[in-house]
Protein backbone atom coordinates (compact mmCIF):
# COMPACT_ATOMS: atom_id res chain seq x y z
CA UNK A 1 0.00 0.00 0.00
CA UNK A 2 1.35 3.51 -0.54
CA UNK A 3 1.76 5.92 1.70
CA UNK A 4 -1.91 7.33 2.83
CA UNK A 5 -3.75 5.23 -0.11
CA UNK A 6 -5.85 4.23 2.56
CA UNK A 7 -6.79 8.16 3.13
CA UNK A 8 -9.11 10.06 1.12
CA UNK A 9 -8.41 12.70 -1.16
CA UNK A 10 -7.86 16.18 -0.27
CA UNK A 11 -10.15 16.92 -3.46
CA UNK A 12 -12.74 14.62 -1.81
CA UNK A 13 -14.55 15.96 1.41
CA UNK A 14 -17.07 13.38 3.08
CA UNK A 15 -18.77 16.20 5.13
CA UNK A 16 -21.86 17.73 4.29
CA UNK A 17 -21.99 21.33 2.55
CA UNK A 18 -23.17 22.56 5.61
CA UNK A 19 -21.09 20.82 8.28
CA UNK A 20 -18.32 21.84 6.21
CA UNK A 21 -19.56 25.30 6.58
CA UNK A 22 -19.69 24.75 10.64
CA UNK A 23 -15.72 23.65 10.61
CA UNK A 24 -14.70 26.61 8.63
CA UNK A 25 -16.14 29.04 10.74
CA UNK A 26 -15.38 27.16 14.12
CA UNK A 27 -11.53 27.16 12.75
CA UNK A 28 -11.58 30.80 12.06
CA UNK A 29 -9.73 33.33 13.89
CA UNK A 30 -13.06 35.79 14.24
CA UNK A 31 -14.63 32.63 16.02
CA UNK A 32 -12.03 32.39 18.30
CA UNK A 33 -12.04 36.00 19.06
CA UNK A 34 -15.17 35.66 20.13
CA UNK A 35 -14.58 34.39 23.33
CA UNK A 36 -12.90 37.74 24.53
CA UNK A 37 -16.22 40.07 22.91
CA UNK A 38 -18.86 42.07 24.93
CA UNK A 39 -22.32 40.02 24.78
CA UNK A 40 -23.98 42.80 27.79
CA UNK A 41 -21.19 42.57 30.55
CA UNK A 42 -17.44 43.18 29.91
CA UNK A 43 -15.17 40.45 29.76
CA UNK A 44 -12.78 41.38 32.76
CA UNK A 45 -15.79 41.42 35.11
CA UNK A 46 -15.88 38.11 35.62
CA UNK A 47 -15.53 34.40 34.31
CA UNK A 48 -19.06 33.64 34.72
CA UNK A 49 -20.51 35.90 32.30
CA UNK A 50 -21.54 35.15 28.93
CA UNK A 51 -19.36 36.28 25.85
CA UNK A 52 -20.55 36.38 22.35
CA UNK A 53 -18.49 33.46 21.79
CA UNK A 54 -20.93 31.18 25.15
CA UNK A 55 -24.02 33.59 23.14
CA UNK A 56 -23.34 31.73 20.13
CA UNK A 57 -22.98 28.08 21.10
CA UNK A 58 -26.18 28.73 22.70
CA UNK A 59 -27.93 29.65 19.90
CA UNK A 60 -26.20 27.00 18.20
CA UNK A 61 -27.80 24.67 20.79
CA UNK A 62 -31.04 25.94 20.63
CA UNK A 63 -31.54 26.61 16.79
CA UNK A 64 -30.36 22.20 16.29
CA UNK A 65 -33.44 21.69 18.42
CA UNK A 66 -35.93 23.62 16.83
CA UNK A 67 -34.42 22.25 13.58
CA UNK A 68 -34.71 18.59 14.64
CA UNK A 69 -38.02 18.96 15.87
CA UNK A 70 -39.42 20.77 12.50
CA UNK A 71 -37.62 18.41 10.09
CA UNK A 72 -35.09 21.17 8.80
CA UNK A 73 -31.55 20.90 8.53
CA UNK A 74 -29.45 21.13 11.72
CA UNK A 75 -26.44 21.50 9.99
CA UNK A 76 -27.19 25.03 8.23
CA UNK A 77 -29.04 26.30 11.70
CA UNK A 78 -25.58 25.44 12.99
CA UNK A 79 -23.61 26.98 10.73
CA UNK A 80 -25.85 30.05 10.29
CA UNK A 81 -25.88 30.35 14.31
CA UNK A 82 -21.77 30.47 15.14
CA UNK A 83 -21.24 32.98 11.75
CA UNK A 84 -24.08 35.71 12.97
CA UNK A 85 -22.34 37.25 15.55
CA UNK A 86 -18.72 37.20 14.11
CA UNK A 87 -19.09 41.08 12.71
CA UNK A 88 -19.72 42.27 16.07
CA UNK A 89 -17.13 44.73 17.70
CA UNK A 90 -15.65 45.09 20.72
CA UNK A 91 -18.13 46.48 24.04
CA UNK A 92 -20.97 44.84 22.13
CA UNK A 93 -23.58 47.08 20.32
CA UNK A 94 -22.39 50.25 21.57
CA UNK A 95 -19.19 49.64 19.79
CA UNK A 96 -21.13 49.11 16.83
CA UNK A 97 -23.26 52.46 17.31
CA UNK A 98 -20.09 54.06 17.81
CA UNK A 99 -18.43 52.90 14.48
CA UNK A 100 -21.29 53.82 12.08
CA UNK A 101 -21.31 57.12 13.70
CA UNK A 102 -17.66 57.91 12.82
CA UNK A 103 -18.06 56.20 9.59
CA UNK A 104 -20.58 58.85 8.88
CA UNK A 105 -18.93 61.54 9.94
CA UNK A 106 -16.19 60.96 7.55
CA UNK A 107 -18.47 60.82 4.32
CA UNK A 108 -19.19 57.06 4.94
CA UNK A 109 -23.25 56.84 4.32
CA UNK A 110 -23.55 53.21 4.44
CA UNK A 111 -21.72 53.21 7.95
CA UNK A 112 -21.17 50.29 10.11
CA UNK A 113 -24.18 47.39 10.61
CA UNK A 114 -22.89 44.37 12.46
CA UNK A 115 -25.36 41.74 10.50
CA UNK A 116 -23.24 42.61 7.34
CA UNK A 117 -19.68 43.09 9.14
CA UNK A 118 -20.91 39.12 9.76
CA UNK A 119 -21.51 38.58 6.02
CA UNK A 120 -17.67 40.89 5.32
CA UNK A 121 -15.84 38.51 7.74
CA UNK A 122 -17.26 35.28 5.97
CA UNK A 123 -17.08 36.57 2.66
CA UNK A 124 -13.93 38.76 2.54
CA UNK A 125 -12.18 39.64 5.47
CA UNK A 126 -11.18 36.07 6.89
CA UNK A 127 -8.25 34.94 4.29
CA UNK A 128 -7.98 31.07 3.96
CA UNK A 129 -7.19 30.59 0.14
CA UNK A 130 -4.78 31.91 -1.83
CA UNK A 131 -7.28 32.59 -5.02
CA UNK A 132 -10.00 34.47 -3.28
CA UNK A 133 -11.11 35.60 -0.57
CA UNK A 134 -13.38 34.65 2.76
CA UNK A 135 -14.19 30.93 4.31
CA UNK A 136 -15.91 29.78 0.85
CA UNK A 137 -19.10 29.06 2.51
CA UNK A 138 -22.24 27.75 0.71
CA UNK A 139 -24.36 30.37 -0.67
CA UNK A 140 -27.37 29.01 2.02
CA UNK A 141 -24.85 30.15 5.33
CA UNK A 142 -24.14 33.27 3.50
CA UNK A 143 -27.94 34.09 2.66
CA UNK A 144 -28.67 32.96 6.29
CA UNK A 145 -26.32 35.41 7.79
CA UNK A 146 -26.56 38.35 5.55
CA UNK A 147 -30.81 37.80 6.28
CA UNK A 148 -30.77 36.23 9.58
CA UNK A 149 -32.85 38.98 11.12
CA UNK A 150 -35.27 41.57 9.00
CA UNK A 151 -35.23 44.05 7.63
CA UNK A 152 -33.44 42.84 4.75
CA UNK A 153 -33.18 45.21 2.39
CA UNK A 154 -30.13 48.14 3.83
CA UNK A 155 -28.06 50.46 1.54
CA UNK A 156 -25.51 48.12 2.66
CA UNK A 157 -26.38 45.37 0.77
CA UNK A 158 -27.71 47.19 -2.46
CA UNK A 159 -25.60 45.62 -4.48
CA UNK A 160 -26.25 42.26 -3.27
CA UNK A 161 -29.88 42.12 -3.89
CA UNK A 162 -29.98 40.71 -7.46
CA UNK A 163 -27.82 37.65 -6.04
CA UNK A 164 -29.77 37.05 -2.24
CA UNK A 165 -33.15 38.86 -3.76
CA UNK A 166 -33.42 40.90 -0.23
CA UNK A 167 -37.12 41.64 -1.57
CA UNK A 168 -37.22 37.17 0.01
CA UNK A 169 -37.51 36.01 3.12
CA UNK A 170 -34.64 33.95 3.56
CA UNK A 171 -34.37 29.64 4.36
CA UNK A 172 -36.54 28.43 7.21
CA UNK A 173 -33.78 27.56 9.02
CA UNK A 174 -32.24 31.68 8.65
CA UNK A 175 -35.82 32.74 10.28
CA UNK A 176 -35.45 29.53 13.10
CA UNK A 177 -31.64 31.19 13.75
CA UNK A 178 -33.05 34.57 14.44
CA UNK A 179 -35.85 33.65 16.78
CA UNK A 180 -33.24 31.13 18.50
CA UNK A 181 -31.39 34.17 19.41
CA UNK A 182 -33.89 35.88 20.54
CA UNK A 183 -34.86 32.93 22.97
CA UNK A 184 -30.83 32.89 24.28
CA UNK A 185 -30.12 36.78 24.83
CA UNK A 186 -33.81 36.79 26.77
CA UNK A 187 -32.90 33.77 28.78
CA UNK A 188 -29.13 34.60 29.32
CA UNK A 189 -29.06 38.16 30.21
CA UNK A 190 -31.82 37.54 32.91
CA UNK A 191 -29.35 35.17 33.91
CA UNK A 192 -26.49 37.20 34.01
CA UNK A 193 -28.48 40.27 35.38
CA UNK A 194 -29.70 38.66 38.31
CA UNK A 195 -26.39 36.82 39.18
CA UNK A 196 -24.71 40.21 39.09
CA UNK A 197 -27.54 41.61 41.03
CA UNK A 198 -29.25 44.44 38.47
CA UNK A 199 -32.30 42.48 38.20
CA UNK A 200 -34.83 43.31 40.69
CA UNK A 201 -36.39 39.55 40.94
CA UNK A 202 -39.56 41.10 42.67
CA UNK A 203 -40.38 43.56 39.52
CA UNK A 204 -39.06 40.86 37.08
CA UNK A 205 -41.82 38.40 37.88
CA UNK A 206 -44.62 41.15 37.23
CA UNK A 207 -43.87 40.39 33.70
CA UNK A 208 -46.72 38.41 32.08
CA UNK A 209 -44.04 35.53 30.98
CA UNK A 210 -42.25 35.46 33.77
CA UNK A 211 -45.40 34.91 35.79
CA UNK A 212 -45.63 31.52 33.76
CA UNK A 213 -41.87 30.53 34.14
CA UNK A 214 -42.28 31.41 38.02
CA UNK A 215 -45.09 28.99 37.53
CA UNK A 216 -43.39 26.15 36.43
CA UNK A 217 -40.63 26.78 38.75
CA UNK A 218 -42.64 26.42 41.70
CA UNK A 219 -44.35 23.38 40.18
CA UNK A 220 -40.49 21.78 40.85
CA UNK A 221 -41.09 22.10 44.08
CA UNK A 222 -38.73 25.06 44.23
CA UNK A 223 -39.39 28.56 45.51
CA UNK A 224 -37.63 31.84 44.91
CA UNK A 225 -35.10 31.64 47.96
CA UNK A 226 -33.57 28.27 46.84
CA UNK A 227 -30.28 28.30 45.73
CA UNK A 228 -31.53 27.00 42.42
CA UNK A 229 -34.49 29.00 41.73
CA UNK A 230 -32.33 31.19 38.86
CA UNK A 231 -31.03 27.67 37.13
CA UNK A 232 -34.49 26.40 36.71
CA UNK A 233 -35.70 29.86 36.01
CA UNK A 234 -33.56 30.09 32.98
CA UNK A 235 -33.87 26.40 31.93
CA UNK A 236 -38.40 26.56 32.24
CA UNK A 237 -38.03 30.01 30.05
CA UNK A 238 -36.02 28.62 27.30
CA UNK A 239 -38.06 24.78 27.58
CA UNK A 240 -41.75 27.40 27.37
CA UNK A 241 -40.11 28.85 24.43
CA UNK A 242 -39.05 26.72 22.50
CA UNK A 243 -42.24 24.25 23.20
CA UNK A 244 -44.28 27.00 21.92
CA UNK A 245 -42.47 27.92 18.97
CA UNK A 246 -42.31 24.34 17.55
CA UNK A 247 -45.96 24.00 18.13
CA UNK A 248 -47.02 27.31 16.69
CA UNK A 249 -44.90 26.44 13.59
CA UNK A 250 -44.62 23.03 13.02
CA UNK A 251 -48.38 23.10 10.91
CA UNK A 252 -47.08 25.98 8.55
CA UNK A 253 -43.72 24.72 8.30
CA UNK A 254 -45.37 21.21 6.62
CA UNK A 255 -46.54 23.59 3.88
CA UNK A 256 -43.05 24.09 2.22
CA UNK A 257 -39.79 21.62 0.37
CA UNK A 258 -37.91 20.69 2.95
CA UNK A 259 -35.80 18.92 0.81
CA UNK A 260 -34.21 22.58 -0.33
CA UNK A 261 -32.97 25.13 2.08
CA UNK A 262 -33.63 27.57 0.10
CA UNK A 263 -37.13 27.07 -0.01
CA UNK A 264 -38.55 30.38 1.71
CA UNK A 265 -40.03 32.39 -1.87
CA UNK A 266 -42.36 34.50 0.64
CA UNK A 267 -42.10 38.23 -0.13
CA UNK A 268 -40.17 40.34 2.51
CA UNK A 269 -43.68 42.17 3.21
CA UNK A 270 -45.24 39.05 4.16
CA UNK A 271 -45.30 37.60 8.02
CA UNK A 272 -42.96 34.76 8.45
CA UNK A 273 -44.24 31.15 8.54
CA UNK A 274 -42.36 30.67 11.85
CA UNK A 275 -42.92 32.29 15.39
CA UNK A 276 -44.66 32.04 18.39
CA UNK A 277 -47.67 32.23 19.73
CA UNK A 278 -49.54 35.55 19.84
CA UNK A 279 -49.87 35.95 23.15
CA UNK A 280 -46.15 34.48 23.98
CA UNK A 281 -45.09 36.72 21.16
CA UNK A 282 -46.70 39.68 23.38
CA UNK A 283 -45.10 38.57 26.04
CA UNK A 284 -41.45 38.68 24.85
CA UNK A 285 -42.17 42.36 23.38
CA UNK A 286 -43.10 43.17 27.11
CA UNK A 287 -40.25 41.49 28.77
CA UNK A 288 -37.60 43.15 26.24
CA UNK A 289 -38.88 46.07 26.88
CA UNK A 290 -38.58 45.48 30.62
CA UNK A 291 -34.82 44.45 30.29
CA UNK A 292 -34.33 47.49 27.96
CA UNK A 293 -34.77 49.90 30.65
CA UNK A 294 -33.69 47.39 33.65
CA UNK A 295 -30.62 46.11 32.45
CA UNK A 296 -29.20 47.34 29.40
CA UNK A 297 -29.74 50.89 30.62
CA UNK A 298 -28.81 50.08 34.27
CA UNK A 299 -26.32 52.57 35.68
CA UNK A 300 -23.04 50.06 36.08
CA UNK A 301 -23.39 48.67 32.37
CA UNK A 302 -23.92 52.74 30.66
CA UNK A 303 -20.83 53.30 32.67
CA UNK A 304 -18.94 50.05 30.71
CA UNK A 305 -20.65 50.80 28.03
CA UNK A 306 -19.49 54.41 28.06
CA UNK A 307 -15.94 53.94 28.54
CA UNK A 308 -16.00 51.81 25.91
CA UNK A 309 -17.30 54.09 23.53
CA UNK A 310 -14.64 56.39 24.48
CA UNK A 311 -11.70 53.46 23.50
CA UNK A 312 -13.38 53.17 20.09
CA UNK A 313 -13.11 56.62 19.37
CA UNK A 314 -9.72 57.01 20.88
CA UNK A 315 -8.43 54.12 18.46
CA UNK A 316 -10.48 55.58 15.60
CA UNK A 317 -9.29 59.00 15.63
CA UNK A 318 -5.38 57.81 16.33
CA UNK A 319 -5.35 55.59 13.40
CA UNK A 320 -7.28 57.99 11.25
CA UNK A 321 -4.48 60.66 11.94
CA UNK A 322 -1.43 58.04 11.62
CA UNK A 323 -1.97 55.18 9.45
CA UNK A 324 1.63 54.50 10.56
CA UNK A 325 0.08 53.21 13.51
CA UNK A 326 -1.52 50.31 11.84
CA UNK A 327 -0.01 47.27 11.89
CA UNK A 328 1.49 46.17 8.48
CA UNK A 329 -1.31 44.34 7.06
CA UNK A 330 -3.40 46.77 7.10
CA UNK A 331 -1.23 49.27 6.17
CA UNK A 332 -0.99 46.67 3.32
CA UNK A 333 -4.78 46.90 2.43
CA UNK A 334 -4.74 51.04 2.04
CA UNK A 335 -3.27 50.95 -1.35
CA UNK A 336 -7.29 48.84 -1.84
CA UNK A 337 -9.76 49.54 -0.20
CA UNK A 338 -11.03 53.04 1.83
CA UNK A 339 -8.94 54.05 4.55
CA UNK A 340 -11.66 54.72 7.15
CA UNK A 341 -12.86 51.61 6.54
CA UNK A 342 -9.79 49.28 7.29
CA UNK A 343 -9.64 51.33 9.90
CA UNK A 344 -13.40 50.13 11.04
CA UNK A 345 -12.67 46.43 9.82
CA UNK A 346 -9.63 46.52 11.71
CA UNK A 347 -11.05 47.79 15.12
CA UNK A 348 -14.58 45.69 14.78
CA UNK A 349 -12.10 42.08 15.07
CA UNK A 350 -10.16 43.54 18.07
CA UNK A 351 -11.47 41.78 21.81
CA UNK A 352 -12.11 44.00 24.40
CA UNK A 353 -9.28 43.78 26.20
CA UNK A 354 -6.83 44.18 23.11
CA UNK A 355 -8.87 47.50 22.12
CA UNK A 356 -8.06 48.59 25.60
CA UNK A 357 -4.52 47.71 25.68
CA UNK A 358 -4.12 49.51 22.35
CA UNK A 359 -5.65 52.55 23.65
CA UNK A 360 -3.53 52.57 26.96
CA UNK A 361 -0.79 51.91 24.86
CA UNK A 362 -1.65 55.36 22.68
CA UNK A 363 -2.79 57.64 25.45
CA UNK A 364 -0.84 56.18 28.38
CA UNK A 365 -4.30 56.02 30.39
CA UNK A 366 -6.12 53.16 31.68
CA UNK A 367 -10.28 52.55 30.55
CA UNK A 368 -12.28 50.45 32.92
Amino acid sequence: MKPNERFYSFKEDFRDPYDRDRDRVIHSSSFRRLEYKTQVFLNHEGDYFRTRLTHSLEVSQIARTLASSLGLKEGLCEAIALSHDLGHTPFGHIGGDTLDELLKSDGHNFGFDHNFQSFRVLTRLEKRYEGFDGLNLSFATLEGVLKHSAPYYKDFVKPLNGQFHLDKHPSLEAMIVDRADEIAYVSHDIDDGIKYGLINLDSLLCEPLCKRVDFLVQEEGINRTHKLYRHRFVANLITLLVKDFISNSSIEISKYDKLEPICASLDSNKPLPVGFENEIEREIKTLKKYLFENLYHHEKIMVNMFAGRQCIKGLYGAFAQDIYLLPAYQKELLDKRNKHRVIADYIASMTDRYAMKQYHELYGLGVR
